[in-house]
Order: structure tokens, then C-alpha cells, then sequence
């Protein structure tokens, strides 16, 4: 059936159908001729278009959008915002969005496909007449002894043509066992050997397979992925093309989120000029590897993080999850083995392949190794984006990097370590508490993206839970019941008490 529908191949893909259509039409024009041309009901179309935040008529009537997210909340910025936001476009033309990933400066806001942040909008009439403003960046730095991320990058396509032949002529099992030697988890939260991951995916056989960066990064109080795609965007498409070569694969897409305007661009240009000095397409280099990659733009749906709902998404369906297994590695888009990754997993490949394996794996502690981005936001001095080796202790992070604790180390209250979908830790157990997957899920937390969130004791710890509360009831993709009916009551309880 599935071949039959004509939705295989990311090529005249269905979902960008479906987001044009809705992006481009107040009516329901369209949406018929959909539906033919893809041997597909009138309701399944619709009913995968309404399951998208961006794609719904009451979103489209929006102009301006406020950060919900936990850093925002936390800073106490958001409701004179918003009433600055209706003052100048009415109070219909505002609505709300759940981070930004502008976590380190707050005042977060976005108006017509831009997002602004910290003083801008004291440039908010400039903003509505459509002029440039100089925005600020933020602070980013690598203090591990070895950098695997910021400091080691990708500067120029020349750089990056020499690197490319170098590896895409190197064993394919070379490359594997570099990668099983760093002992390098995943970075999107779940930790599974990178190199395992590689390595099973490329002894399936199989006529297509495919490469996705999962760049659809929805946890609040995260930007180390918007870091990546906006300053390293080179870094991010050469371990897609080593990950190609490595799987068998000819055609890779990132799933980069709507949110993030910015990324898109850069990693848009960059395609544009790989393929425009033929380090993309057919036959790479003169060697018999082909492989072409793809943006698809995620429409607000923080499910699609989840690598099985982002498969099902690119599919053109509602984001919802499947049952494991099989897993993507095996069986993902169109049936076909699909290697999926984060973004700072796929970008710390081409320094694990040119320092080596071992290099890498001597950094951080045993099964926690290499160095890690850190983003470090809510009630700290200095917010930031560091680079520190996995192992760091919470308390060194947040003291030495982030400028400590609004208030002093004694006005701490608790710690988000690892984004908004990771269990908060009190002030006692920050007090020694080390930054890696084994340390944190001992603690009954988890190192999660690791966007760590300050909250010290000017807040209310119960308000503070409910606004998150409220994020996930908002972003279930009501397939389960304990999700979608829990999640609700969750949040109604913790209204209550606060």
C-alpha cells in the first residue's frame, strides 16, 4: 500500500506538500489535488495538517509569538513583552511559542519568520517596518582540554574537499571501528553507541538507505544544535556525507526546526555551495559515491524529536511514534535502513576521524567520554554555550563558566541538567553532582541535551513545574493515553497548587 501511494522518496515529498499548501492558503484549496496526486483520503491529508502547530488556521493568524520556554519564565520577562507585542499589533495578533532557543538572553520573540530576543524589541518599530537590526550573539567558548566541537572547525570548502577525499577512500570499516574505539554516545539524550548505531545499519542489505539529522531540537533551555547549524554548518554536512559513505546510503535530509530561521539559511547556503563545487551529487570527487542531501522543515510539532515521529513526519503523517522494534537502523523512512543522529553527534565525527578514536575516548570518564556542549541558562550571571569534557561537576559549570548563581550558591533551589524533559535536581545533590549519562540517571535524573537551567529562590518551584507541565500537555501527540489524558491533569493539579 505504501508503495502503491506514491509518498516514497524525499523528492516531491508529501509533507513539504502539505506545509505549502497550508502556509500558502486560507481555504482548503488544494488540499483535494493533494490527495489525488498521492492516492491518499481528503481526511488523512487534513488530519496530518491539523496535527502541526504552524499549519493551523489559528496559528496563521498570529504575527508575533512569545517564548513559553523554561529560561524565558525563569528570567520574568515574557509578560511585559507580550503586552509591548499587543500594544503595537492588538491583542488578537499575539500568541505564544515554546523556546526559541534564545535561552541565554530572554525577551524572546518572534515576528514575521525572525526571531528577536534580549533588547530587541526596543527596536520594535524598526522590526515592523522590516528593517535590519544588529542582533547580539551569544557567548559561546570551549574550555576542554581538547576541543572535538568549537574550537576544530570547518572553515572553508577547501578545508573541507581535502578532508572529504581523504576519508571517502579510507575502508569503511576503519572508519567504524574509529568511531566504536571513541566510545562516542549520542548525543540527543538517549546515549546508544554511535559506532554500533553505524555499524548495524551498514551490514543491512538494502537498495536505499538514508541519512537524517534529527535537528529538531524542542527542548527548552537547549541551543547547542542552533550553535552547530548557524556556525558550523560545514562540520554538520561532512558527517552526513561520511555517514552516507560509511552505511551505503545515497540521500540524507535534515529536520531542522521551523523555529529556528537562522539554521535554516545557513545550512541551505551551505548545500547550495557544496553542490555548487560538486562535493554533493553524483559520483563525489571522481570516486563511484553519490549522495545528495535535503532540508525539511519541521512545522511545530516538539514530538518529531523523537526519531521514530520525525520518520513518520517526513512520511507525511501525523508525528506520532512508533512501536520499537524494529528500530530506524533496520527499518525507518519508506521501510528503508535510515541511520538517525543529533546534530553534535554527527558534527564531532570529522574531528573523532582525524584525531582518532582513542583520542577521544581518553577524555571525560569510561562509557561518558569526549567533550559535550553545555547550555547553561535561567538564574546564572553569564548565560552561556561552553564545551567541557563529560564528567564536569555541575557546580564548576554553573560557578566557573556561567558567572554562578543570581542571588549567590546559597539562593540556589534546583537544576534542570539536561533540558525540560529531565527530572530537576535539588541544591544538595548539585553540590557534587558530575555532568554525564551514568552520574545523572544514578542521581534519578538524566544528562538529557544537557541544557542546563538555573532556578534559584526568588522562583516558585510550584509554578515553575506547572509551566512545563502545561508545555507537554500542549505538545503530546495524543497517541497514548497516559500521555495525552496525564499530562493534563498534571498540569490542572499543579495550577491548583500554585
Amino acid at each position: 500500500i505504501s508503495n502503491l501511494s506514491g509518498r516514497i522518496g524525499l523528492k516531491n515529498n508529501l509533507f513539504q506538500k502539505i506545509s505549502e499548501r497550508s502556509l500558502n492558503s486560507k481555504s482548503d484549496d488544494g488540499i483535494k489535488e493533494i490527495a489525488e496526486e498521492y492516492n491518499m483520503g481528503v481526511s488523512t491529508i487534513h488530519g496530518a495538517e491539523s496535527f502541526y502547530e504552524f499549519l493551523r488556521p489559528s496559528h496563521r493568524e498570529k504575527k508575533a509569538f512569545v517564548c513559553n520556554g523554561s529560561a524565558c519564565m525563569c528570567a520574568g520577562t515574557q509578560e511585559s513583552l507580550k503586552k509591548k507585542l499587543k500594544e503595537k499589533l492588538g491583542d488578537d495578533k499575539v500568541g505564544e511559542m515554546f523556546c526559541l532557543g534564545h535561552c541565554y538572553e530572554n525577551h524572546a520573540f518572534h515576528y514575521n519568520g525572525e526571531n528577536y530576543a534580549g533588547n530587541d524589541i526596543n527596536k520594535i518599530d524598526q522590526i515592523i517596518k522590516g528593517e535590519n537590526i544588529k542582533q547580539e550573539k551569544f557567548f559561546s567558548k570551549s574550555f576542554a582540554s581538547t576541543s572535538f566541537l568549537m574550537d576544530d572547525k570547518l572553515l572553508n570548502l577547501d578545508q573541507f574537499k581535502s578532508l572529504l577525499k581523504k576519508f571517502i577512500n579510507l575502508d569503511k570499516k576503519e572508519i567504524i571501528k574509529s568511531l566504536l574505539d571513541s566510545n562516542l554516545s549520542g548525543r540527543g539524550g538517549a546515549g546508544f553507541p554511535t559506532g554500533l548505531k553505524w555499524d548495524f545499519c551498514s551490514k543491512e542489505k538494502s537498495k536505499k538507505k538514508y541519512v537524517i539529522c534529527n535537528a529538531d531540537e524542542g527542548d527548552s533551555g537547549a541551543f547547542s544544535d542552533r550553535y552547530l547549524l548557524e556556525d558550523q554548518p560545514l562540520k554538520v554536512l561532512f558527517g552526513m556525507i561520511i555517514c552516507g559513505y560509511v552505511i551505503g546510503g545515497n540521500e540524507g535530509v535534515l529536520y531542522i526546526r521551523g523555529e529556528y530561521p537562522k539554521s535554516i539559511e545557513a545550512i541551505n547556503g551551505s548545500i547550495n555551495a557544496l553542490k555548487s563545487s560538486k562535493l554533493l551529487g553524483e559520483n563525489i570527487l571522481g570516486t563511484d559515491f553519490s549522495f545528495d542531501l535535503n532540508i525539511c522543515i519541521g512545522q511545530g510539532a516538539y514530538i518529531c524529536g523523537e526519531e521514530t515521529a520525525l520518520l513518520e513526519s517526513l512520511e507525511g503523517n501525523k508525528g506520532q511514534p512508533r512501536l520499537k522494534p524494529p528500530f530506524p537502523a533496520l527499518v525507518g523512512l519508506y521501510g528503508c535502513p535510515t541511520m538517525v543522529n543529533n546534530v553534535e553527534t554527527i558534527a564531532v565525527v570529522p574531528t573523532i576521524l582525524r584525531k582518532g578514536g582513542k583520542w577521544f575516548a581518553s577524555i571525560g570518564r569510561p562509557k561518558n567520554t569526549g567533550t559535550k556542549i553545555f547550555c547553561i541558562s535561567g538564574n546564572v550571571n553569564n548565560p552561556c554555550n561552553v564545551e567541557e569534557e563529560m564528567g564536569i561537576p555541575l557546580k564548576e559549570l554553573i560557578e566557573k563558566h556561567a558567572g554562578g548563581v543570581i542571588g549567590g550558591w546559597k539562593n540556589l533551589q534546583a537544576v534542570i541538567p539536561g533540558g525540560s524533559s529531565m527530572p530537576l535536581i535539588p541544591k544538595d545533590v548539585c553540590e557534587t553532582i558530575k555532568m554525564d549519562f551514568d552520574s545523572l540517571v544514578a542521581a534519578k535524573s538524566g544528562l538529557g541535551t544537557a541544557g542546563v537551567v538555573v532556578i534559584n529562590k526568588d522562583q516558585d518551584i510550584v509554578k515553575c513545574m506547572a509551566r512545563i507541565a502545561k508545555f507537554y500537555k500542549h505538545e503530546s501527540c495524543g497517541q497514548c493515553t497516559p500521555c495525552r489524558e496525564g499530562s493534563g491533569w498534571m498540569w490542572r493539579i499543579l495550577e491548583r497548587a500554585a
